[in-house]
Formats: C-alpha cells, structure tokens, sequence
C-alpha cells in the first residue's frame, strides 16, 4: 500500500472515530474536540486532562466544552448527604470552557471563559436548605487562579478563589446529580428541565466511576 494510501485510511479512521463519540438527545449534542489549549491555563493542569475534550452543543449551537482529569486523586468522605464519597475535598475533576454567557446553578451570571471545576460539599446551615438533592457540587475557578492540579484548598480558600468567577460574595457552582452507571459520555434533560452531563471519570487507579452534573439550569426553588 502506497504512502497516499495509507494516509487516507488514517483519515478516514479518525473522521469514522470522531463520529462514533457524537450523541444527540433532543438537539443536544455531544461530540469529541482535541485538547485543552486555554493560553492562561499552565501546562501542568493541561497536562493532568483527558487528551479529548467533549463539546455540548443545544440547538442554537456551541454551549460549552468540558475536558475531564485523566485520572481523578480518589479520597473519602463520611460527611452526611454527600453522594460523591469518593472525591476528596477539592478534588480537581476537570475543565469547562463556556462559548457565551450563561448562568451557575443559583442563577448568577457566568462570563464565556475557562474555568477549573473541583469537587465540593455545600453547608447544611438554613441558607442552603433544599438547594439540590444532595449536597455535591462542583466549585467553579478561573484557570489564571488555579494553576496546579494537584492542589488541595480548604473550603473557604475555595469559595474565595470561586467568587472571582461568580463576581459576588457567593462561589460559581454546578450541582452534581446522582448517577449509578459509568456510560458514554452525553448530555439530557431531567424531570425539572435542566440539562445533565453525565460521563466517566478515570481515577489514578485505573477505574472508571460515573459523573453527573448539570451543565445548564438552575434550583428548583
């Protein structure tokens, strides 16, 4: 087989590939990008993703692109309403990059840009009573502010770090959903309306565990 021939095949390999991870559910798309390559985001954290990158797209186009942590530091919690128990305080789950203005999950402004997303538990004090089913979110950052993946933040240092991405006294937050199956990787809406990713997550172990997290829609309250 000739050079050119050979090169064809790969091409056409790579297109069949790219096509196969493409999932619509109701106009919503789902489908592979290549790596995370924000110019403000340092090479360490570029280098702790998944090589892909998925990008969600709803029936008005391009909404945001997410790029999981290729293998997740597993931890342990014990603490009451927590689903997620094996995300340590912090964690470092992934990247997601918005293409236009959207809002967190309580509804407070979210400007187009690249955003770290770590693993987090909100309070049980009476100001956050009934906010989601269960108590994990994951804590938005700005890539400038969190360089190293492997950091591990207190919780307030979190939520400071986080209001520079809510632009209020309050962190930018998405709520994770409960989940039970490890699938590929797609994106539907829920009983109350609001969208769902859902995907695995590697851990440094090597196992694939389930994640879900609403990438669009805000408490139902």
């Amino acid at each position: 087989m000739s050079r050119r021939s050979i090169a064809l095949v790969l091409v056409l390999f790579s297109v069949s590939a790219a096509a196969s991870t493409t999932v619509i559910f109701d106009g919503n798309k789902v489908e592979a990008i290549g790596a995370f390559a924000d110019p403000g985001a340092s090479e360490s954290l570029k280098k702790a993703l998944e090589p892909a990158g998925l990008r969600i797209s709803l029936p008005d186009g391009a909404y945001c692109d997410i790029w999981l942590r290729a293998g997740v530091a597993s931890g342990k919690t014990d603490a009451q309403g927590a689903v997620y128990t094996w995300l340590g305080e912090s964690a470092l789950v992934g990247v997601i990059a918005f293409a236009r203005a959207t809002t967190d999950f309580r509804g407070q402004p979210i400007k187009p840009a690249a955003y770290t997303l770590r693993y987090g538990l909100h309070p049980t004090d009476g100001n956050h009573m009934g906010i989601s089913p269960i108590r994990d979110f994951l804590v938005l950052v700005p890539v400038a502010l969190d360089q190293n993946p492997d950091a591990q933040f207190k919780f307030e240092e979190l939520i400071k770090m986080s209001t520079k991405a809510s632009g209020t006294n309050h962190p930018a937050v998405l709520s994770l959903a409960s989940t039970d199956k490890a699938a590929a990787p797609k994106v539907e809406p829920n009983e109350h309306g609001q969208l769902v990713f859902s995907s695995k997550l590697k851990t440094q172990s090597g196992a694939d565990l389930a994640i879900a997290f609403i990438v669009k829609g805000i408490a139902e309250q």
